[in-house]
């Protein structure tokens, strides 16, 4: 889908108020992927981070009233609900039934699955390379590529000029390429 232009942060947050749901819509396409991100960090199933993930929504839909911009940023209040009701999930009497009658051969095979799933990036000495990064790259590369933001989300978040989150992008890469010796 393509992503329509972009609303500026209060704009959005006035629409928002004003329970206009096409700014609802805009918030979900350019907000979803980093906050399923930080859902599925927590409960580690994807059927259940798609499930967490619609709640979240629902909730800054229902709460964007007592949204207050002095406090900090609109991603940083929508990351803290997502956070949040991930946690909550986890602690819900739904996941804790589900851990307890899951057998031991699915437990064993889930417990594989996730290894395989989250250890590669530690295997793999990824978290060793990038500290041969210089500061400023390696927190790019570590907020879009492990992390979940696209490069507009960080640039807005950390009010960071999209120029430079790619110019940051780019050399992170060449130098990595150069360390990894990779033409």
């Amino acid at each position: 889908m393509a992503k329509s232009k972009t609303i500026e942060e209060s704009i959005l947050i006035e629409r928002l108020c004003q329970r206009d749901s096409s700014a609802l819509d805009y918030l979900y396409d350019h907000y979803s992927g980093a906050l399923y991100s930080v859902v599925l960090r927590v409960v580690r199933k994807e059927e259940i981070a798609e499930e967490v993930l619609q709640d979240v929504f629902i909730k800054i839909w229902d709460r964007m009233a007592s949204y207050d911009p002095t406090k900090g940023r609109l991603f940083t209040w929508m990351l803290n609900i997502a956070r949040n009701q991930a946690i909550d999930k986890t602690r819900s009497r739904e996941m804790s039934q589900g851990k307890k009658t899951d057998d031991i051969d699915n437990l064993v095979n889930k417990i594989d699955r996730q290894e395989s799933a989250y250890s590669p990036i530690e295997a793999i000495g990824l978290k060793e390379v990038l500290t041969k990064l210089p500061e400023d790259q390696r927190f790019v590369i570590d907020h879009l590529y492990l992390k979940g933001f696209t490069q507009s989300e960080l640039a807005e978040e950390f009010g960071i000029p999209l120029g430079t989150i790619k110019t940051r992008t780019r050399m992170a890469m060449k130098e990595l390429r150069s360390i990894l010796n990779v033409t």
